[in-house]
């Protein structure tokens, strides 16, 4: 039988995520287990056509702390609006890169155990792009993955 003793939550933010934040804090509550939740931001989130070229590269870092810097309040918002987090050992991680991917090297490097994630996204588009996220997690993931409608 399945006893997880560290959970990874990937969260976009939206109301789908939020369930199975919501999910995965209950889990991690009865099996005293850690839980992270992770964001990811893509690479390409703040390059439009040219400009970024034009950019200096102290000025491309400061934009990428920030976004960085915003994602992780986004996240420590997002756990307190569930008071069961403070029962749980919970921390909240902020990456780069591509959703799927970067969530399954964070479960690799955290020895994750189960993966709770939301089938669908925040709006038209994130609905079918975290539908993909979700299915290659499925697809790539070395651990059970519990798929939150």
């Amino acid at each position: 039988m399945l006893k997880p003793t560290k959970i990874l939550v990937p969260t976009d933010f939206s109301g789908h995520s939020d369930r199975a934040l919501a999910q995965g804090l209950d889990i991690a509550k009865q099996y005293k287990a850690k839980l992270i939740l992770l964001h990811v931001l893509p690479e390409d989130m703040y390059r439009s056509g040219l400009e970024l070229i034009f950019l200096e590269e102290k000025v491309r870092h400061e934009i990428r702390d920030r976004a960085t810097d915003s994602a992780q309040e986004s996240l420590q918002k997002q756990l307190a609006n569930f008071p069961q987090s403070k029962e749980v050992e919970a921390a909240a991680h902020v990456r780069w890169g591509v959703p799927y991917d970067e969530i399954l090297k964070e479960a690799e490097e955290q020895g994750i155990d189960l993966i709770v994630i939301a089938s669908l996204g925040r709006s038209n588009i994130s609905r079918y792009l975290m539908g993909n996220v979700a299915r290659n997690v499925l697809k790539g993931s070395t651990c059970p993955v519990l798929l939150t409608k």
